[in-house]
């Protein structure tokens, strides 16, 4: 299996996604409940069918794992799709939102993209070639203490169930950080980290298609990736730490008290 075939299928997967998710962005859409929290437009549908024409075209028998769709197994490897990551604020008109597909062959990632379609930015990795946003090389911030650090997070679905650590885990970067922001994509909120626009983030309970293509893109900026306890991160830890690298072991202090949850 060629890389370069890999390559130029994710890329025109995720550029036939993004022209649908920027041309319906601020536009009235069809809206299905999935949860409480948690919802379905009828561009996610739209931007993930187009996205899986262009990979099953190329690669008809590999496995997929999207979102909106059943799982396939196939054999060879396997693409990781969300069509909008950050569905919320797609629906609202709130101009952040992203399209992330993600390669994993062997249980090992191999390449991933995040697009933002509505500022044309576009993150990419391959594993060992490095981290880019529209081409230009990337790396993570060099802030090495959390007084100084802007850091993320993400509130699960299951939030009104159990709202008192997640506040809990809030209060306690909150007086500790420079900063601390909620953006409502997981997976942009990874690729800040890479390019240093963050310098941390956490939050429980991603899906493998909100986080995989982010966290390579992390790792090939020289980030650092574990669970709450320090050990490294998966596609299926309810537990997500990404950073710098530098302020890591600060932000694992922090979530020390809540290495347990979600276990």
């Amino acid at each position: 299996m060629k890389t370069s075939k890999i390559k130029s299928t994710l890329l025109e997967a995720i550029e036939t996604a993004g022209k649908i998710v920027k041309r319906a962005f601020g536009k009235k859409q069809r809206i299905t409940q999935k949860g409480e929290f948690n919802i379905v437009t009828e561009t996610d549908k739209a931007a993930e069918k187009a996205a899986l024409g262009v990979i099953l075209k190329n690669f008809p028998h590999h496995s997929i794992l999207a979102e909106e769709s059943p799982e396939v197994r196939g054999s060879d490897g396997c693409w990781i799709i969300d069509p909008i990551d950050g569905t919320t604020n797609f629906a609202h008109g709130f101009p952040l939102t992203s399209v992330s597909i993600a390669f994993e062959r062997e249980g090992r990632l191999e390449m991933g993209g995040v697009l933002d379609p509505i500022r044309d930015e576009f993150f990419f990795a391959e594993r060992g070639k490095g981290a880019f946003l529209n081409k230009k090389r990337i790396r993570v911030s060099e802030i090495k203490t959390l007084k100084d650090a802007l850091v993320v997070t993400g509130f699960p679905y299951d939030r009104k169930k159990n709202p008192d650590d997640y506040i809990a885990m809030l209060r306690a970067f909150m007086t500790r950080v420079q900063g601390i922001r909620r953006t409502g994509s997981a997976a942009i909120d990874l690729c800040y980290v890479a390019s240093g626009r963050f310098d941390g983030y956490y939050e429980m309970k991603l899906n493998p298609w909100d986080k995989a293509a982010g966290m390579l893109i992390v790792k090939e900026a020289g980030g650092h990736l574990t669970d709450f306890s320090g050990r490294p991160l998966s596609l299926t830890n309810v537990q997500n730490l990404a950073t710098n690298g530098h302020i890591h072991a600060a932000m694992l202090n922090v979530l020390r008290a809540f290495k347990n949850l979600g276990k």
